[in-house]
């Protein structure tokens, strides 16, 4: 029995993501932000909440926590700095939530201890901040280094997760990722597609594995073409894979 998951819009960008049987008997929360739009949304459904899960400290995913927890006395599973965190989490942990199996991955660089949550059995990943459609996370406790090794683990899952990340920012890397290859037709098509729906309001997500691997340009730092833009960014004439994650992770800061 897989777990469905809803979009729960909040704050200016973020996606918090309700995810339920699909006998909602059980429902977590990820990320929540502020608690309103979730208790609204639980009431929209007719729903209870078994247990919240976050992958990093920052206010925009943990916001809601508190009051929630006034309404549910539920499990909150997070790093030590979570500080509501009943459950506490870590590289290669196993959660079994409702008989579903989720691995806990580690992937520093946006911050220093930024997890996902993956689950095989439904072929679905939690990435926060970390990797985004056609982009990443900022670095603002890590080094790119650490964020070009935490893509390469998210990178070398199964092409088919489908990928939920914390904001709706897709538009805006897709712009950014066709400066970086301008010539790569998936991408092209692909901005298409998000450009509509988001004409549409409607989520550019979930993404995958798979389809970022052929357009996100922090998946791809090794490849021709990426790297002669890195190269052109910096007016150097030669620079490694991870000198160009650098150095595209730099131009999109200024972007």
């Amino acid at each position: 029995m897989s777990f469905i998951i809803h979009a729960i819009p909040a704050l200016k960008d973020n996606y918090i993501w309700l995810m339920h049987s699909e006998d909602a008997k059980s429902t977590y929360i990820v990320d929540p932000g502020e608690a309103e739009p979730v208790l609204e949304k639980l009431d929209l459904l007719k729903f209870s909440l078994d247990g919240i899960l976050i992958t990093h400290h920052h206010p925009d995913h943990t916001g809601g926590i508190d009051e929630l927890l006034k309404h549910y006395s539920v499990p909150v599973f997070g790093t030590p700095r979570i500080k509501q965190a009943t459950n506490i989490v870590c590289d290669k942990d196993i959660l079994f939530l409702s008989g579903h199996e989720f691995e806990v991955i580690s992937i520093p660089g946006h911050t220093r201890d930024h997890v996902a949550y993956h689950s095989a059995q439904d072929s679905i990943l939690f990435s926060g901040d970390t990797l985004f459609s056609s982009g990443c996370g900022k670095l603002f406790e890590g080094t790119p280094q650490q964020m070009h090794t935490s893509l390469s683990a998210l990178s070398s899952l199964p092409p088919s997760t489908k990928i939920y990340c914390g904001h709706e920012y897709t538009e805006n890397n897709t712009s950014f990722a066709m400066n970086v290859d301008p010539k790569n037709k998936s991408l092209q098509k692909y901005a298409e597609k998000v450009r509509i729906l988001r004409m549409q309001n409607k989520p550019s997500l979930p993404s995958t594995i798979g389809l970022e691997l052929e357009i996100n340009p922090f998946l791809r730092a090794d490849n021709k073409n990426i790297q002669e833009a890195a190269k052109s960014y910096t007016n150097k004439s030669h620079l490694d894979v991870n000198q160009t994650f650098a150095a595209i992770r730099k131009w999109k800061d200024s972007y």
